[in-house]
């Protein structure tokens, strides 16, 4: 049960975190608007901040003998490789380094996991190993972390998503005995605390730093424990996701004079509080765009969808 030590510690840490960098972020106007209010309202960003502190600081602790965990090569690599991908997520909170630097580096910072990385099976093809992880593995990751960053944009999503597929795939590594517990139960404390202040009405956001350092380390928990195939079908709404943006890119080109097509960031929040999507082009404005549904109930019905993919791949052993 030492997993529950981690969670609780690194839940305590980032509840005692958040609102110290709440009270800082405020103090220097370090803060964005909140789009989907009827009334203007500004709020706190790069949360991702104290996430990473509280995760940190619980792995260090585990480090120096506070619990009974031993640090393993590919644990080590892990943690290294999250740090960097908080450090580009920060450095694109203060400068916007553009989506073709996403693509780009990133998969360099990963490229040390493929040394590590578990043993891949999959259906048909078999056992696999060498080369394809090694072209396999760092894709792997900054897919699944820009899926993170992608699918978000209302209070409590990210995190909450995020916190879901860290506490399936936990229950995964502590069944199999594949993965690491000591990261995965870290990491799923320190969301957790941080939800609770992001959770509608959000006090604090998470911004890119926050997204790149859970989506990389729901990504590097799947890559330790070997769980290819059940990690892609536990992200299928975030794919989902991101093909109806591909589709709507397509479309964009083809018929550029198309107002459905047009290009806008945010949807609008009317009287009722209820969200008024402009198109269906983006998984969460699919329901609002069909129904009237707040902000909160399109959340949690993102949180049910994915909830759902989670519970097969519990079931699928790779």
């Amino acid at each position: 049960m030492e997993f529950l030590g981690t969670l609780i510690a690194a839940f305590g840490l980032a509840m005692l975190l958040i609102p110290l960098q709440i009270k800082k972020f405020k103090d220097r106007n370090r803060v964005v608007k909140d789009y989907y209010k009827n009334s203007a309202q500004y709020v706190p960003t790069s949360g991702g901040l104290s996430i990473l502190l509280a995760f940190y600081a619980v792995v260090f602790l585990a480090m120096f003998g506070s619990f009974p965990f031993q640090i393993s090569l590919p644990e080590a690599v892990s943690l290294f490789i999250i740090s960097l991908y908080g450090l580009f997520g920060l450095i694109d909170d203060f400068v916007d380094i553009g989506r073709a630097t996403k693509i780009v580096f990133p998969p360099l910072f990963t490229a040390p996991i493929a040394f590590v990385a578990a043993t891949a099976w999959i259906p048909v093809v078999g056992e696999v190993s060498g080369y394809f992880l090694f072209i396999a593995a760092p894709i792997y990751v900054m897919v699944v972390a820009n899926l993170v960053n992608m699918h978000s944009g209302f209070n409590g999503m990210a995190a909450g998503l995020t916190a879901i597929l860290l506490a399936f795939l936990l229950v995964k590594t502590l069944i199999t005995g594949r993965g690491s517990v000591l990261i995965t139960s870290s990491m799923l404390g320190a969301v957790l605390g941080f939800l609770y202040y992001n959770w509608y009405p959000s006090k604090i956001f998470d911004g890119n730093v926050g997204a790149f350092a859970m989506g990389s380390t729901v990504g590097l928990s799947i890559i330790l424990g070997g769980f290819y195939v059940s990690g892609f079908v536990m992200l299928f709404p975030h794919t989902l996701n991101f093909l109806l943006y591909v589709y709507w890119r397509i479309m964009r080109k083809m018929k550029p004079q198309d107002r459905r097509y047009e290009i806008v960031k945010f949807g609008r929040v009317r009287r009722d509080k209820t969200i008024e999507a402009p198109n269906p082009y983006t998984l969460k404005w699919v329901l609002p765009y069909y129904f009237k549904m707040t902000e909160k109930q399109v959340v949690l019905s993102m949180y049910g969808l994915t909830t759902i993919f989670c519970i097969i791949g519990l079931f699928i052993p790779y």
